[in-house]
């Protein structure tokens, strides 16, 4: 297993279940790969979240799937709220990073199972238009899945201090 910093500022640390609240939440965020020449690649990207783990979708080529079959370690990072306070030179902000392993899904089954899960997320209850959707582009797509291994969530202080009051 990998050991993982601790937050340097714990006080403003998020406690595993807002953090997942916020995963939860949110609808796209920036992932983190190990790119060309071991440049980082960091890539915005829609996402779902489900039991521990992210799924992603993305065609069958490309700079970020070349990405995910050389390494396997990637991070995942959400800004829920970036509240600039100009006079006060600072944002107010709550934010998630993941950190975990990515692959992509070979099984068809489950593959097919974490597509409906994507689209049910974004478009609900129209089951007929995603089977519709699944048909004419389920063979050009792929389906990834980020196993989170450590997780965590920060806020500013001054949002702390806030809820306090």
């Amino acid at each position: 297993m990998t050991w993982f910093r601790d937050m340097r500022r714990k006080r403003q640390q998020l406690s595993n279940e807002e953090s997942i609240a916020i995963l939860e939440k949110a609808t796209a965020g920036t992932l983190a790969l190990l790119g060309d020449d071991d440049y980082p690649y960091a890539v915005p990207i829609s996402y779902v979240y489900h039991e521990g783990k992210l799924y992603f979708h993305s065609a069958l080529s490309g700079h970020k799937v070349d990405a995910i079959r050389k390494c396997e370690k990637a991070s995942f990072c959400i800004i829920e709220q970036d509240d600039v306070q100009p006079k006060k030179y600072t944002t107010f902000f709550r934010s998630v990073i993941a950190f975990g392993r990515i692959r992509i899904i070979e099984d068809e089954t489950e593959k097919l199972e974490t597509a409906r899960m994507l689209g049910n997320r974004y478009n609900p209850n129209d089951d007929e238009s995603l089977q519709k959707e699944l048909e004419s582009g389920f063979s050009r797509m792929l389906m990834i899945r980020f196993d989170i291994e450590h997780l965590t969530g920060k806020e500013a202080i001054e949002l702390i201090k806030q809820r306090s009051i």
